[in-house]
């Protein structure tokens, strides 16, 4: 179906010009263009880890600086969770 959508604007779509001949630069730079820098203070970085766990196993806790600071993220760039890892 999502094919048949655009057909009467088909002809308006324009065809690749350039080959890529070099796809690990066109990925880096692809990459590079979506990027975003946060910087944190370092007080920020301090109170990012919460109290280490006293059980064995289950998920790591975080701080509730770092939930908030993920959730915004989350709504100031729409993201979701995987692209706010890291």
């Amino acid at each position: 179906m999502p094919f048949k959508a655009n057909a009467a604007r088909r002809h308006r779509i324009p065809k690749q010009r350039h080959r890529v001949l070099n796809w690990s630069a066109y990925d880096a730079a692809l990459r590079q263009r979506g990027s975003l820098m946060v910087w944190f203070s370092e007080e920020a970085i301090a109170a990012w880890r919460a109290e280490p766990r006293t059980t064995r196993g289950g998920q790591p806790h975080y701080s509730a600086l770092a939930i908030r600071t993920a959730l915004t993220l989350r709504t100031v760039f729409r993201l979701v969770i995987r692209h706010r890892r890291g």
